[in-house]
């Protein structure tokens, strides 16, 4: 099954194997910035997500940082 990981330390991810990697904001916020306004962070959190779907449909050989 595909999976995506989204991490705040990328260099783990590698060593522990994960295929699709997408960088995260913050080790406090991995998924979020408390210091946008709403609308700014929403898009922020879209943008994580969208990456991630568009990560689940790509094909791939070997580990991939997206």
């Amino acid at each position: 099954m595909p999976v995506v990981h989204i991490a705040t330390v990328v260099p783990i991810s590698l060593t522990v194997g994960a295929n699709r990697i997408i960088p995260a904001v913050a080790i406090p916020h991995p998924l979020g910035n408390p210091k946008l306004d709403k609308e700014d962070e929403k898009l922020l959190r879209r943008s994580l997500v969208e990456k991630a779907l568009s990560a689940l449909e790509t094909s791939i050989d070997d580990q991939t940082v997206f």
